[in-house]
């Protein structure tokens, strides 16, 4: 009976649950977005990137510097935790991997060295959420600051190209990050900031409670057509036949009309270009360790 009820006229819509990273795949491009969040089982993915594995080497120093006693938060000890929590995947060679890890310890060195250790943050790898009458939207925040009252949110970047204040001001993710964080903690937050460490620059962005409703305006529109594109990918959706231990071939045909494939440059960096002939023609796929080779010509 309460299963009939869900479908009478007038009744409360079901929330399209998502994550900014949700809603920024269906824009970049549909078909990519089908294939990692709704094919089951999903299609297998190319090999690791590298420039990940930077990242996330470099994210996670920094979160655990914050663990450390205010006593034992140095530039040394950030550099230490990065060489003992540094990820290895999608390097061309051992030799470029310990390139990469003596650049990242320089940069976490250097950008831990501007901080001062007992300026506690609200949080570290936060996790925020929050909700309208169309979206339960929520995200992981690098670190979240408070200054004179106000709540800043503060988001790192490794990648090679240096950042601006349009870059903090369109981002959605950042956006709906100071939404969350003020409905959660019950702060005003309207600061937004990329700190790109490979230059020590930080580009900000102050918002305004017209500035973040556009946000979270777009962010329904994006989640409107995507939930209803998930909702007839199931309602028709037939299982892939397995032959033994062998992945099922991934056929777009029956998914074109809803989930198009959005051919671009992004292509070059895309999980699932194996299984796309458009973004293959498009952009031929890139060495896991392209983005670091490019970094290193530019830097010399």
């Amino acid at each position: 009976m309460e299963q009939q009820q869900l479908g009478f006229e007038g009744m409360p819509r079901r929330l399209y649950t998502c994550t900014p990273s949700r809603l920024n795949a269906w824009l970049d491009c549909p078909r990519r977005y089908r294939m990692t969040y709704l094919d089951r089982p999903s299609p297998p993915k190319g090999p690791p990137w590298a420039h990940n594995s930077v990242g996330a080497s470099v994210h996670n120093a920094l979160a655990n510097w914050w663990k450390l006693p205010l006593e034992e938060r140095t530039p040394e000890a950030a550099g230490s935790l990065l060489l003992r929590g540094w990820l290895t995947d999608g390097f061309k060679d051992g030799e470029q991997s310990a390139r990469w890890r003596s650049r990242a310890r320089a940069m976490v060195e250097r950008y831990v060295a501007k901080i001062d250790p007992a300026d506690e943050p609200v949080g570290v790898e936060r996790t925020v959420a929050t909700r309208t009458s169309r979206i339960a939207v929520s995200g992981r925040i690098d670190r979240l600051d408070e200054r004179d009252g106000e709540l800043v949110v503060v988001d790192y970047k490794t990648g090679r190209h240096v950042l601006t204040a349009d870059d903090a001001r369109g981002s959605l993710a950042l956006a709906i990050y100071a939404v969350a964080s003020s409905r959660v903690l019950r702060k005003p937050c309207y600061k937004v900031e990329l700190h790109h460490l490979p230059s020590g620059g930080v580009a900000s962005w102050e918002h305004t409670e017209e500035s973040l409703g556009r946000h979270i305006t777009r962010a329904e529109q994006i989640a409107d057509e995507a939930s209803a594109a998930d909702e007839a990918y199931k309602a028709s959706r037939v299982p892939r036949p397995r032959t033994g231990d062998a992945p099922p071939a991934v056929d777009h045909g029956p998914w074109d009309e809803l989930f198009p494939p959005r051919p671009s440059n992004l292509c070059s960096w895309c999980d699932f270009a194996r299984h796309c002939p458009e973004g293959q023609q498009a952009a031929p796929r890139k060495d896991p360790w392209a983005s670091l080779t490019a970094a290193e010509a530019e830097t010399g």
